[in-house]
């Protein structure tokens, strides 16, 4: 595994669309099957479930994290990464300036790929390419 991290930002809250917008962007960008982990919430699920039978399950693969174990998902690594270090101390005076921080934060991040595969592994997954 590379080691990669794709993100998607938003100021308001996910939703399925845009779950289905970011799947189809990682397709598009990523020229390869990929495992996406993801927690299979209900606010999610409906049009990822339809955008998967529509073809996308050819080159994507959902793992699905039961309901709440925060243990077994390597995102929770990434986030005590980026609040925990990368973004410790950091004080923002509006949102504009937390985006724009939160974005250097993930590019230094980016630039950690054993780091990221840590996270997999600090979560008893075993990834191979």
């Amino acid at each position: 595994m590379a080691g990669n991290l794709y993100t998607l930002m938003r100021d308001r809250a996910l939703n399925s669309r845009d779950s289905v917008r970011f799947l189809k962007h990682l397709r598009c960008k990523i020229n390869r099957k990929l495992m996406v982990v993801w927690d299979g919430s209900p606010i999610h699920r409906k049009e990822v479930t339809e955008f998967m039978q529509a073809g996308a399950g050819r080159d994507i693969h959902l793992e699905q994290l039961p309901a709440y174990a925060p243990d077994l998902n390597p995102d929770e690594g990434v986030w005590q990464q980026l609040k925990n270090v990368e973004l410790r101390n950091v004080r923002c005076k509006d949102l504009a300036h937390l985006r724009c921080e939160l974005s250097l934060a993930i590019q230094r991040l980016r630039s950690k790929p054993r780091l990221i595969q840590s996270f997999f592994a600090g979560a008893g997954l075993s990834i191979k390419s």
